[in-house]
């Protein structure tokens, strides 16, 4: 091994962006922390072995034998965990090379499809239009499928850009709701908007944000059967900007509660209604709010509706 890779080796911090892991998860850093540990308790041991066994020669092999077998299962346990993270980097470049190498296509299909119904290229069928849009939502679904693995990737490998600055989060959420009007009017919901009166900037990245708000209004529109009712709040709360949105739908399973925010995960009352959608939405705020200092959590009840809410730092 050469001396470059062997001072790759030892920095530990490079390990750490290498894997994409914060520092208390890098096997590297975790090793230096058991050795530490290890050392420590052979010292201990040490301590108490002289005052109970009269030949301390005896009691230092014993503590040596101790401390190697230690170290041993700390190797081999820090190997394991190495061995994961580097098939979790892997995995997240190996899903950020594929999704980015499918942009390129869908993109083309989506302006083929769009040149053909137009009717520049010849008379097109009632019947053909009808295939054609089939096969216009099933692109649109893939880029959007596309686009949140791209994100989860940037988000695992912390390479997602985060752009702060200041901004009104009262307008922003007025932007995403004009966004989604023939959605909510199409899906039988009426969205209720309320906003405290000069409410201060917050801090964060507002592109980042708004696929937050998004996430969470599309979410609790699609999720409501027959006729329903979103209701949305943002109101300041002490050193921090409050946005509430509360919905009429399925509402989640109480055993089903503790998995919400996790990658790719659907809860069963939901797959019942709504066969669309990667479970995807959820962990991407979640990453994106804690990445901005700010909390997010909800409430629900089944087939009563649920709560979804998450607080933002103040610009000052």
């Amino acid at each position: 091994m050469s001396l470059k890779k062997i001072l790759k080796q030892l920095n530990i911090f490079a390990q750490c962006r290498h894997y994409g892991l914060s520092l208390w998860q890098c096997p590297q850093f975790l090793f230096i922390v058991m050795g530490i540990l290890i050392g420590l308790t052979s010292i201990i041991s040490f301590a108490i072995g002289t005052r109970y066994i009269a030949d301390p020669s005896f009691v230092a092999f014993i503590v040596l034998l101790l401390s190697a077998f230690l170290f041993v299962i700390a190797f081999l346990v820090i190997r394991s965990f190495e061995k994961l993270a580097e098939a979790n980097r892997m995995k997240s470049e190996f899903v950020s090379i594929v999704s980015h190498q499918l942009r390129s296509p869908l993109s083309n299909l989506r302006w083929a499809l769009e040149l053909l119904m137009s009717g520049r290229l010849g008379k097109i069928e009632e019947k053909q239009t009808e295939y054609f849009k089939i096969l216009k939502e099933n692109a649109a679904r893939m880029r959007e499928l596309i686009s949140d693995l791209l994100i989860v990737s940037r988000i695992e490998t912390a390479t997602l850009p985060q752009k702060n600055e200041e901004f009104s989060l009262k307008n922003l959420a007025e932007k995403v709701l004009e966004g989604f009007e023939a959605f909510a009017r199409a899906s039988n919901v009426e969205i209720k908007f309320e906003a405290e009166k000069d409410l201060p900037l917050v801090f964060a990245d507002p592109s980042q944000i708004r696929q937050v708000l998004e996430n969470l209004v599309d979410n609790a529109i699609r999720y409501i059967h027959g006729r329903g009712e979103v209701e949305i709040k943002i109101k300041k709360r002490n050193k921090s900007l409050y946005f509430e949105i509360k919905d009429t739908g399925v509402g989640i399973p109480k055993e089903d509660r503790k998995y919400i925010f996790q990658k790719f995960f659907r809860s069963e009352n939901v797959l019942k209604h709504q066969t669309q959608g990667s479970g995807l939405g959820l962990f991407i705020a979640k990453s994106i709010i804690e990445r901005s200092g700010g909390r997010i959590g909800f409430r629900s009840e089944e087939e009563k509706g649920s709560t979804f809410w998450f607080s933002l730092p103040l610009a000052h």
